[in-house]
């Protein structure tokens, strides 16, 4: 098991159901886990020292099959190891509230509420980067388009 971070894995980074269910490769290159590295380094484990509890990495690394199959962005960073969705619901540590400690604390490139009400969004998608735009979004669905706003 390599550890990329004190709490965080590889392997945890680049899991996928989807991957699994469609038999695509999602192993990751030495460039990309260099990238992951540095994610984990600067987002990830200062989310989990911050609040000392686990934190739910939905997608991470996706390679580029993974990526197409599931219809993300042809120049999503998930393809470079550079971004994370985080799912904490179901915990005592919600969505919005790793959404303002990443806001507020850390350098990020882009940081997206995902979808949900005002109260917290569905996930939240994070990216990191050597520099970082600082780019806060919201999504949100008309119709069956998704589109973002800067927020």
């Amino acid at each position: 098991m390599m550890m990329i971070s004190k709490n965080f894995t590889l392997a945890e980074l680049c899991n996928s159901a989807a991957a699994k269910r469609f038999g695509i490769n999602n192993n990751p290159d030495d460039k990309v886990i260099k990238n992951l590295e540095l994610l984990a380094k600067n987002i990830l484990q200062p989310i989990r020292d911050h609040f000392d509890k686990a934190i739910h990495v939905v997608s991470g690394y996706r390679s580029p099959g993974l990526n197409k199959k599931v219809g993300g962005a042809s120049n999503s960073q998930h393809l470079i190891g550079q971004a994370v969705d985080i799912d904490n619901d179901n915990t005592d540590i919600s969505n919005a509230e790793i959404f303002n400690y990443i806001k507020e604390n850390l350098k990020f490139d882009q940081l997206i509420w995902e979808f949900g009400n005002d109260e917290s969004p569905d996930w939240v998608h994070v990216s990191y980067s050597a520099k970082p735009r600082k780019q806060i979004l919201r999504a949100y669905k008309d119709g069956s388009r998704t589109f973002y706003k800067k927020i």
